[in-house]
């Protein structure tokens, strides 16, 4: 493993230093003091940081293995989800093995609630956790990396600009997931770099052929190398982002100026808020392992769009924005209605269409007019992609 040090997550005999780094850190103290007390760490931070300190060597004191420290967080994470969700589901994880490591390739909405509550659903169902993607831009924080690596994260480099040194980060990113995966650890990754903030999700084949980059030196084929990867697509859908607005606003933005900077600690926040925020609903499909890849890394890739976007579990908030007028002339056309082939994991009552118009016309109002159709749009496009998905699916059967 030494040739991935500067990549992979910390091994079990790093536990405890890494714990004993944290319990004495100010800036990661206080961040857990204003998940656990805000009115504490705004008044009272010095006195905060001592109750924390002394909870974590209570709660982790004693950890000394990576099992160890997720089995003593699953108890927050759960708190987490039961606070922030109305309700959460999935659905295929019956068709896959609990002693199978697979290469989970996810939809990506929100920067850490998607892997752990992918992690989550694992563990609450008799499977190991993944080691999880995470891109180095969330690691300029030393404490959140310290965080991240506990978890089982490893590092995906970005921004790189020479073509020889994005081979040669990519080459060593694909051994450490095939590595991982021939010695039993599940993956979970991105389809994309950066989340899909307009819902459109879109796998990018650049991923694909990373993936290939250390099998193809191994002689194998590609579609040989990534049926032995056994990629799972998994579909997350929240019934409300919480980063809906920071996500609108950069759209538009972006489409206004041509660019947008990321103000100071940007992603930060918003991973506070992607965790501590209301999502409503989220449910989570799990596909089944591609065992028939196609020969390349394009076709591929619609093939996990394909399988990701056909089994979205849409809600009726999604239904609601698809029908609502006004849609931004730059987003996907839509209908007025949406017909009975539209398929879901259940029915939409009419008491739940009129909560969640309720519920998006609030939040329409609540923001800048300049961006309320990119709201709406980022909410209604997965109905529309879910349609063309299922469209697609059935074509290929005939």
């Amino acid at each position: 493993m030494q040739e991935f040090d500067a990549i992979r997550p910390y091994g079990d005999d790093e536990v405890e230093g890494a714990v004993r780094r944290l319990s004495n850190d100010p800036d990661f103290l206080l961040m857990v003091g204003r998940f656990r007390s805000p009115m504490f760490a705004r008044w009272l931070p010095g006195l905060l940081r001592k109750r924390v300190k002394s909870w974590l060597k209570k709660e982790f004191g004693n950890a000394r293995t990576i099992r160890d420290v997720q089995l003593r967080v699953q108890a927050y994470v759960t708190d987490l989800v039961e606070r922030t969700t109305t309700r959460l589901t999935s659905s295929g994880l019956e068709r896959l093995d609990r002693n199978t490591p697979y290469l989970f390739v996810c939809n990506h909405r929100d920067i850490v609630f998607d892997p752990m509550v992918v992690n989550h659903l694992l563990h609450l169902n008799g499977f190991e956790t993944t080691r999880i993607a995470i891109g180095d831009n969330l690691l300029k924080n030393p404490v959140f990396a310290e965080m991240m690596r506990l978890n089982k994260s490893f590092v995906v480099q970005r921004d790189i600009q020479s073509p020889r040194e994005m081979r040669q980060v990519f080459l060593t990113l694909s051994g450490f997931i095939n590595h991982s995966l021939d010695d039993g650890h599940s993956i979970w990754i991105a389809q994309r770099e950066g989340r899909a903030k307009d819902g459109v999700d879109q796998t990018d084949p650049a991923i694909i052929k990373m993936f290939y980059m250390s099998r193809k030196k191994e002689g194998l084929d590609f579609a040989e190398a990534m049926n032995r990867m056994r990629i799972v697509p998994v579909s997350i859908a929240y019934e409300y982002d919480p980063c809906d607005v920071d996500k609108a606003r950069e759209l538009e933005t972006r489409e206004r100026t041509g660019t947008y900077t990321k103000a100071e600690n940007e992603d930060s926040e918003q991973i506070v808020k992607g965790l501590t925020g209301f999502k409503g609903h989220v449910h989570v499909h799990f596909g089944s392992p591609i065992s028939e890849s196609p020969d390349n890394p394009k076709d591929l890739a619609g093939l996990i769009d394909t399988e990701i976007r056909a089994n979205y579990h849409l809600h009726a908030s999604n239904l609601v924005a698809y029908n609502m007028k006004g849609v931004h002339p730059a987003a996907h056309d839509t209908p007025d209605v949406v017909g009975e082939e539209v398929v879901t994991a259940e029915s939409w009552t009419p008491a739940e269409l009129e909560a969640a118009e309720e519920e998006l016309e609030r939040r329409i109002e609540a923001c800048d007019e300049a961006i309320r159709p990119y709201l709406i749009s980022m909410y209604a496009n997965p109905v529309l992609s879910s349609l063309n998905a299922l469209e697609a699916k059935d074509q290929s059967s005939d």
